[in-house]
């Protein structure tokens, strides 16, 4: 199949790479790209100086204070945009002004509106779009997917998933304040549901086809503005299957094992993702750790520990730039990003129509 994309080298030279913000999820992606093969992390930009302090210490040798000058000064082939979503749309469209192709950190944009926007600007400059949705790429998801196709429970009228993760204001105690984007609405466009359910809405459209919103409600937990529990009555025409989504941000000291649990209900058995899990959850993690150290002092480049979640983001990336090199659509693209956009968005709607239409039961006096 023809590309759209506009024509890049095929030789051996190092895929270029700028990553734009480097806080936590920053920092995934740029150690992810410094283990890569093939992958050279030319320049990182963050308005936070001790976040580009981190990323010199990491092996970057150029950091910006802003991402546009980034974009208007290195050569390079392609941009991790790992800022605050706000910023998505706007850096996105400063990358196809120089035909940069771009990896976008999850959700892609604030709403599906901002989505479209930013998906004309990179169809016209002809720049792929990847989106670091990484459920799909954790292995006890794809052992999930392997064992539903291989048919063994038949027919799955009925599936669940739940996603958990520390709430906003971090573990407690916290001692220090969160950042403020997070909690504001219009800076990240709600809360859970967009932070961990397009995760969610991403792996069962993997799984099962497109998905269509029946029934949605939002919680909080927390005085804070935004939403932060979700719970989401899904159907999938293609596959007959109803599904559950609950996600939370919850104030976990600690957090579960294994923050998402997946479980199929099939007609002759059961699937669930703990059944795919390494045996020693922790153990494993502990083991990748300590060799990913040895590595370091080896001056060997790998893929830093525990390996279990931080792995996924490394394929995701992986995949992306493998697409770019071969001129192809990535895996995860633009429109997967919108849909699960679409969906929130759905669930959104739903939610509010429900708080709108309740009506509080007559006082009854004898």
């Amino acid at each position: 199949m023809l590309s759209q994309f506009r024509g890049r080298s095929t030789d051996s030279k190092p895929l270029s790479i700028g990553v734009l913000g480097v806080g936590n999820i920053g920092m995934v992606h740029l150690k992810s790209a410094l283990a890569m093969p093939g992958v050279e992390v030319l320049a990182a930009a963050d308005a936070v100086p001790e976040n580009r302090d981190r990323a010199e210490q990491a092996g970057v040798e150029r950091t910006y204070d802003d991402y546009a000058a980034l974009l208007a000064t290195e050569e390079i082939d392609a941009a991790i945009v790992a800022l605050p979503p706000f910023l998505h749309a706007e850096a996105v469209e400063r990358a196809a002004e120089y035909g940069i192709d771009v990896f976008v950190e999850k959700p892609l944009a604030r709403s599906t509106e901002e989505a479209d926007r930013m998906l004309e600007t990179a169809q016209r400059a002809g720049i792929a779009v990847g989106v670091d949705h990484t459920l799909r790429y954790q292995p006890d998801m794809v052992g999930v997917k392997s064992a539903y196709e291989e048919g063994g429970v038949g027919h799955v009228p009925y599936a669940s998933i739940i996603r958990l993760n520390d709430g906003p204001l971090g573990r407690p105690p916290a001692d220090a304040a969160p950042p403020s984007w997070p909690l504001d609405p219009n800076a990240v466009g709600g809360g859970s549901l967009l932070e961990l359910g397009v995760h969610c809405f991403d792996v069962l459209e993997w799984l099962f086809g497109e998905l269509e919103v029946r029934d949605a409600t939002m919680g909080r937990t927390l005085e804070i503005p935004v939403e932060d529990a979700a719970t989401v009555l899904l159907r999938a025409p293609e596959t007959e299957t109803t599904i559950t989504l609950h996600c939370g941000s919850y104030q976990w000291e600690e957090l579960p094992e294994v923050n998402t649990r997946l479980r199929l209900e099939g007609i002759t058995g059961t699937i669930t993702n703990r059944d795919h899990l390494p045996e020693h959850f922790y153990a494993d993690a502990a083991r990748a750790a300590l060799e990913n150290v040895a590595s370091r002092v080896g001056g060997e480049r790998t893929v830093f520990g525990p390996t279990f979640y931080l792995r996924a983001h490394y394929d995701a990336l992986a995949d992306f730039c493998e697409a770019i090199r071969a001129n192809e659509e990535p895996p995860v693209n633009g429109l997967d990003g919108r849909r699960s956009l679409a969906l929130a968005e759905a669930a959104y709607d739903l939610a509010a129509e429900t708080a709108a239409t309740e009506i509080e039961a007559p006082e009854v006096r004898p």
